[in-house]
């Protein structure tokens, strides 16, 4: 009899279970719920490793030092703009982190110079000395960042306490001296302003914000030499970036100093590094007025006006510039410009002239009335703010007579009388 028999299964022993079978089904769903959890909870690492291998991995989040770093550079290169964003982020990641915050305050202290000069509102940089003391209460640089913009803001006379505070935690810190310095300066105390800027200078020789403000106070002191000679080794410690050089450039094209062609030349270094620097081409346009240049004045202003229409500055410069060449009509017009863009409220200091050579410009063109108005409202701004005696002042006045003297309708007119001097006490220490 023939037995047919399963070759598959062993002769001797035991044959499989078929409960195996629903064993590996076991294991193998649970290994497929855990690796589905494994995917779920690692999903967004392992979604930045599948686009790392296609290429389409997102940039990481750099650290703060890094971007710090970073920030640092882009200073040293003159790059303002873009060391302040990095600055910015650095702190976002560690707000209260200080060497974060200086870095921070003192670049956004320098751009906005930059940018705006005078005209800037430190606020900001204040807010960010408050955070930085606060943050490192023991750190002097918070005390020196807020103090310095204090005094940018005009406010000098706050500015000295903060200083002081400052000079409790660290009195061998520059920075702090060299606020004190301008300060000082600003109230009248000139023997202290100079003690503080000459003490930044040999506390930290390398540092060019000390260097800077003690030429601040040499300027005041009228030693106009050492002040260059100051502003130029601050320049070289910090070649790429322009505010010193703005600076340098002003004390070259001073009254008396007869370096009007190394000032141009640093105008024009500032432009080298910056192109677009409006600051720059409207003061070279005002250094080629004062040499007599008026065809390149004149590029270098319409080359400001091409980049930014409303800035108000370039507009005086083409009045003043019409005004010389004597053509009254284009100053005229040059000056409304002004006008329009800077308003009453901040005609006096350097947007006087869109008012009073306006009125200038009107006499000689023998219109009296409009003359008449533009002398008197520049005489009132001017007395408005006590300015009673400079020569802007005295110029005003004599415009003024010329039109009681050759128009008819205001013969014998009086002239407005000069307010009496305020005396102004001598501070205590001054």
């Amino acid at each position: 009899m023939y037995i047919k028999r399963d070759y598959s299964e062993p002769f001797f022993g035991r044959r499989r279970k078929r409960g195996g079978s629903v064993r590996k089904i076991v294991v193998f769903s649970a290994f497929i719920a855990a690796l589905l959890i494994f995917v779920q909870w690692q999903f967004d690492r392992l979604q930045l490793v599948a686009l790392d291998i296609v290429g389409m991995a997102p940039t990481p989040t750099p650290f703060a030092s890094e971007i710090a770093t970073q920030g640092y550079q882009r200073w040293l290169a003159g790059d303002l703009t873009a060391a302040e964003t990095l600055f910015a982020q650095a702190v976002a990641q560690q707000p209260n982190n200080p060497d974060y915050l200086y870095e921070y305050g003192r670049t956004m202290h320098e751009r906005l110079l930059r940018d705006f000069g005078a005209q800037a509102d430190f606020t900001p940089v204040i807010d960010l000395g408050d955070r930085l003391i606060t943050a490192a209460p023991a750190d002097p640089r918070g005390y020196a960042i807020k103090a310095r913009a204090l005094f940018y803001n005009g406010d000098a006379a706050s500015a000295i306490p903060v200083g002081i505070n400052g000079l409790e935690v660290n009195d061998q810190y520059a920075g702090i001296h060299a606020a004190l310095a301008m300060s000082y300066v600003d109230i009248g105390r000139y023997q202290q302003g100079l003690n503080h800027g000459e003490l930044a200078v040999e506390l930290d020789p390398m540092d060019a914000l000390a260097r800077r403000s003690l030429a601040y106070v040499l300027i005041f002191l009228g030693r106009r030499q050492e002040a260059i000679d100051q502003l130029e080794q601050a320049v070289a410690l910090l070649p790429n970036q322009v505010n010193a050089y703005f600076e340098l450039a002003a004390q070259y094209l001073a009254p008396g100093v007869d370096l009007d062609t190394e000032g141009v030349a640093t105008y024009e270094r500032i432009l080298a590094l910056e192109p677009r620097n409006v600051r720059a081409m409207v003061r070279l346009c005002a250094a080629y007025i004062k040499v007599g240049l008026f065809d390149q004045a004149r590029g270098y202003c319409e080359d400001a006006l091409a980049i930014e229409p409303t800035y108000a500055l370039a507009w005086q410069q083409l009045g003043e510039l019409s005004f010389r060449r004597r053509n009254y009509e284009g100053a005229i017009e040059a000056y409304n410009q002004c006008r329009q863009f800077v308003g009453e409220a901040d005609a006096s200091g350097n947007f006087i002239q869109c008012w009073y050579v306006r009125g200038l410009a009107h006499y000689y063109l023998g219109n009296c009335e409009a003359a008449w108005t533009d002398l008197q409202d520049a005489l009132r701004i001017l007395t408005g703010n006590g300015d009673t005696t400079s020569s802007v002042v005295q110029s005003t006045r004599d415009g003024l007579s010329l039109v009681t003297q050759r128009c008819a309708a205001y013969s014998g007119q009086l002239l407005p009388t000069a307010p009496a001097p305020t005396v102004i006490p001598t501070p205590l220490g001054g």
